[in-house]
């Protein structure tokens, strides 16, 4: 593809690709130079332009020897040009944002799809996934370049459905534009990732960018109503025009009546257009359910007839991480592996668990490194008031002292335990429940290492617990 067709440009210049990173320009590509956090890309334009790039698209007064494609919001711009190049994609993709809930609803919208006969995939924390594979991609949102080129390689596989996370550092860095979406949802909203966006306010309004920039007017908006942000959210996409479908206790596309656990799962009462269903839900855990319907909403907008997604729903697999089951001890104990790693997250997981409970909840948590300092003490609270036993670990130190962190959670959390390796915890939960107890390993869900400094060493909450089970 010649740049004149990309963008309004003189030259005859053939494109064959894009990159954000200088050192993986090769002859013909379009370089972003973009400001960061850390590094300045305008500042390797030159080394860019040295390796082939045949166009650079930064701000206005950016310079360059080949042609400047330039716009005060050049990452906008950048996403726009290289989803031209990068075309066509999956006929359907909808976007899913929120704090919690992300990753398990698109995961969920996939399958429900694919068990309505559509070839479906879903992109977000666990990777690229399929029915047939799942490819780690690093973050939540993958940078533009990557996202792009895994829809572009979906549509070439057959993939036809796509649902992926649109995280608040995504949406704000514009690493998730350039593709048209079918529909688009919202699960719910607490405290997290200050240390990036600094103020709630600025936290919630990179979110609501899904509504207001990258969601077409007239398009589907699927949001759970029970959020205290959820009524904002249903103004603002309103106001831009979408179809608003609400789920959940005051929803009105499908209202959540009742819900009760079972051994295994829970039953859901559900209305939807004015008829009653009874749902046999097969994961555990209350809140699951916001989760549930939120996919079943984003399905039925995106044209599921509603008998087969209900059908669906009563078979849906438990996602990776997400309140797993790992292990039975030997004393008969289930150990629960789940992502939970912000106040309201753990909130939710041991609300979750502790209907199950008959004899006391255990809980193995720790707070990460390089981010939000002040929901430590708060996620302590949380442990110690909701849990039977909490222990508190590390998780993810990255370049801080361990100790010190655990000495903030610790500040919130009087009576825990504090044990600071990992393994040791997890292991010391294990050996202390005994029969009618239920351990949580809150933290890692999914994730397989434990970052320490600038080291990322092996570690698997599931594996671990299941080798100190045995």
């Amino acid at each position: 593809m010649r740049l004149r067709d990309l963008a309004d440009v003189d030259s005859d210049s053939e494109v064959t690709g894009f990159a954000i990173d200088h050192r993986k320009v090769a002859r013909g590509s379009v370089f972003g130079a973009f400001r960061g956090a850390k590094f300045n890309g305008e500042d390797f334009i030159g080394d860019a332009v040295e390796r082939g790039a045949v166009a650079v698209v930064a701000r206005p007064d950016a310079n360059a020897s080949v042609p400047v494609l330039a716009d005060k919001e050049p990452r906008r711009l950048f996403a726009g040009l290289a989803a031209k190049f990068y075309a066509p994609f999956p006929e359907v993709v909808v976007a899913v944002t929120g704090t919690n809930g992300k990753t398990s609803t698109v995961e969920m919208t996939r399958q429900l799809w694919r068990m309505l006969g559509h070839r479906s995939a879903s992109i977000g924390t666990l990777g690229v996934t399929t029915s047939d594979d799942q490819v780690s991609t690093g973050l939540t949102t993958p940078d533009i370049v990557t996202f792009l080129n895994n829809m572009a390689g979906l549509k070439r596989m057959g993939i036809s459905h796509v649902a992926y996370e649109a995280s608040s550092h995504g949406l704000d860095q514009h690493r998730a534009e350039g593709i048209p979406l079918a529909a688009a949802a919202f699960t719910n909203f607490s405290r997290d990732h200050l240390d990036y966006h600094e103020t709630m306010d600025a936290y919630f309004d990179a979110k609501m960018r899904l509504f207001d920039d990258l969601l077409e007017p007239g398009k589907p908006a699927v949001i759970w109503t029970d959020d205290p942000k959820s009524g904002e959210v249903i103004k603002r996409a309103a106001r831009r025009g979408h179809q608003v479908k609400t789920v959940g206790r005051k929803g009105e596309t499908i209202r959540l009546v009742e819900q009760s656990p079972t051994a295994l799962g829970q039953t859901l009462i559900l209305d939807h257009d004015g008829k009653t269903h009874r749902l046999a839900l097969p994961l555990i855990g209350a809140y699951q359910s916001a989760n549930v319907l939120t996919a079943a909403g984003l399905t039925l907008a995106t044209g599921g007839a509603w008998d087969a997604t209900f059908a669906a729903m009563q078979r849906l697999a438990p996602v990776r991480g997400r309140l797993e089951r790992a292990v039975i001890s030997r004393a008969g104990v289930p150990v629960y592996i789940d992502y939970a790693h912000t106040p309201d997250a753990l909130e939710a997981a041991i609300a979750a668990l502790r209907a199950h409970v008959e004899g006391r909840l255990i809980t193995v948590f720790g707070a990460g490194g390089d981010r939000d300092q002040g929901k430590r003490p708060q996620m302590g609270k949380v442990a110690t008031e909701l849990s039977d036993i909490a222990i508190v670990t590390d998780d993810n130190p990255r370049s801080e002292d361990p100790a010190r962190i655990r000495a903030d959670v610790m500040a919130g959390a009087p009576g825990a335990l504090e044990v600071g390796g990992r393994r040791e915890a997890i292991a010391e939960a294990i050996r202390i429940a005994r029969a009618g107890d239920i351990v949580l390993v809150a933290g890692k869900g999914h994730e397989t290492g434990q970052i320490i400094g600038d080291k990322v060493l092996p570690f698997d909450d599931a594996l671990v617990a299941r080798e100190c089970a045995a």
